[in-house]
């Protein structure tokens, strides 16, 4: 069911129709924003088929079973626990976070974040006035570790730590050493987390996702959504989820009073057969999702080695090491779109650490990804 190409153009979908905007041309194959090409689990599609046969779409009380839905699905897939009282429903996990940056630090508080990262991260401090902290990963061949030193010192200075796991871009999912040594430096600081775990359910054996609130750290903010496991971003519908009674208090009250706790019609009616009824789809894309990263890492491998991939432990985006192609980065950028004709993601978006990389969304099928990986292997034939 994956293998079906689906036409996005002209649908307001912005990975297709946002082409020319971005990179001032349409004629190239999107491998860029984090979304799948991929028909969304039939479920889904039922329960929004039964949602639009009532005609009326007014203000939402979110119903029980939509709470019950994420705590099934975080018991059953992560064995945590989390309680229905302290669950605040908001449209995206960035307006979780811009939430918890609000309601947990002041102007000019540092917060810490682990660079190279997804960009809204940088913005969700720059934009309310914090100060900004890196600790910066360590690339170690492709694979990437925290210094811990750095993390240490910086944590220091720290009001809030934003953490991203699974881990946009570099594809890590961190061990639970990593974050029970992550949670006790932030403890033993008085640090806040806000945990940002969108990619929890694209993880890959032998790698498992540990949500860091099972740790018992009360100063835990963790945000989840079906946007990225279940295709979903389009519905603008998230939680976030806390151990601490007075935090969930703040959380909601802004959330109140920024009017974006009511929930869109279609979005909770998806977020609930999302997590409440779709197992069976989720588990057959991770096969799908699975068999192309070991395609892409095998296909590049064998006929790009000018470029170095490592296989992600989670996500669907692949970190492309490109340095050895020796381009500055904007003439990278512009050679993969007017030579190769693909749309990818310059690393320089995920902070400086990113010179030299891009990022590749494998999450579409599977002769789209061949055809992409073919024209960047063709274009830089040209050049060698």
């Amino acid at each position: 069911m994956f293998d079906t190409i689906i036409p996005r153009k002209n649908s307001g979908c912005f990975k297709h129709d946002g082409l020319s905007m971005t990179y001032g041309r349409d004629d190239i194959i999107p491998l860029w924003v984090a979304d799948m090409d991929f028909a969304v689990a039939p479920e889904i599609i039922k329960a929004l088929e039964c949602r639009l046969k009532h005609p009326i779409f007014g203000y939402n009380l979110i119903k029980d079973d939509f709470y019950q839905a994420a705590i099934k699905w975080q018991i059953e897939k992560h064995d945590f626990d989390i309680a229905k009282g302290n669950i605040i429903a908001v449209p995206s996990l960035m307006t979780a976070l811009a939430i918890t940056v609000l309601t947990q630090t002041e102007v000019d508080d540092h917060i810490l974040i682990q660079t190279p990262v997804y960009p809204p991260f940088f913005t969700s401090v720059t934009g309310h006035k914090r100060k900004l902290l890196t600790n910066e990963l360590i690339n170690n061949d492709g694979y990437y570790e925290i210094d811990w030193a750095d993390f240490e010192e910086k944590a220091k200075q720290a009001k809030m730590f934003i953490l991203c796991n699974p881990h946009n871009p570099v594809g890590r999912v961190f061990t639970i050493d990593e974050l029970s040594r992550m949670n006790e430096i932030c403890a033993k600081y008085d640090v806040i987390i806000f945990s940002d775990e969108i990619h929890a359910d694209l993880v890959y054996e032998p790698h498992e996702h540990f949500p860091i609130g099972k740790l018992g750290y009360e100063q835990v903010i963790t945000g989840i959504s079906p946007a990225k496991s279940f295709n979903l971003a389009g519905m603008a519908t998230g939680i976030m989820h806390t151990l601490n009674d007075d935090i969930a208090k703040e959380l909601n009250t802004m959330n109140r009073g920024l009017h974006t706790f009511m929930g869109n019609s279609f979005g909770l009616a998806a977020f609930t057969a999302a997590f409440g009824e779709s197992e069976e789809w989720h588990a057959a894309l991770m096969d799908y999702l699975k068999a192309n990263c070991d395609f892409l890492v095998y296909y590049i491998q064998r006929e790009i080695p000018q470029i170095k991939v490592r296989a992600c432990e989670g996500t669907y985006l692949a970190w492309l090491n490109c340095s050895e192609l020796g381009m500055e980065d904007d003439k990278m950028s512009k050679f993969f779109v007017d030579k190769a004709r693909v749309a990818l993601n310059p690393g320089t978006n995920f902070g400086k650490e990113g010179s030299g990389f891009m990022r590749l969304n494998f999450a579409t099928q599977r002769t789209v990804l061949e055809e992409g990986l073919e024209r960047i292997k063709n274009s830089i034939r040209e050049i060698i």
